[in-house]
């Protein structure tokens, strides 16, 4: 997909019948924190009430229309310094490199809003490896597994930790192979 057609924005009410199509479905729901939405008029309050007073959620785009989101939740008095990410795209969308896309441009956005945060850190479900493939690719260095760390829908759960710092980040952080050296480089700066 043309990543030029990849936008981020806040989202609006008219967003309610795109965002139906995906949080409306079990398969994107099931590993993040929403509950599948069921009704549009479900979906226009938690637009209403949720996702237009938060501090920073972005609607993901693809020519304005809504198909996914990204999160970042900003800490506060002694925890200020660090800040939460979360995402997910329509199923339609998988494996096209959107969320990571979407995820990178996020980035210089939140250190830009939060000039206070130096540390980006996510969480990833240990079975979701499509969702740590994202966070890699977007620079996050996985930090380890925290076992049994927390209920997930009534289940207690493994999580994957990742972080990127303000320090290690640039618009030209690199994936794959690259990536090893580039994280020494930082480590040894």
């Amino acid at each position: 997909m043309e990543s030029s057609r990849i936008s981020l924005r806040p989202f609006k009410l008219t967003d309610v019948d795109d965002m139906m199509l995906w949080a409306g479905d079990d398969r994107v729901t099931r590993t993040i924190r929403w509950n599948t939405l069921t009704s549009k008029e479900e979906a226009l309050t938690f637009i209403k009430e949720v996702c237009i007073p938060h501090p920073w959620r972005r609607s993901i785009c693809i020519h304005d229309r809504s198909i996914g989101f990204v999160s970042v939740f900003p800490g506060s008095g002694d925890d200020r310094s660090r800040a939460d990410v979360g995402y997910a795209i329509a199923v339609e969308y998988w494996g096209q490199g959107i969320a990571t896309k979407a995820v990178k441009m996020a980035i210089p956005q939140v250190y830009s809003d939060f000039p206070e945060v130096i540390r980006l850190q996510a969480l990833a479900d240990v079975e979701n490896k499509a969702s740590q493939r994202v966070l890699e690719k977007a620079g996050f260095l996985k930090e380890g597994i925290l076992r049994k760390y927390g209920y997930h829908k009534g289940k207690i759960v493994d999580l994957v930790m990742y972080s990127l710092l303000s320090t290690e980040y640039n618009d030209t952080t690199p994936s794959g192979p690259e990536k090893a050296t580039f994280l020494t480089r930082v480590i040894e700066n």
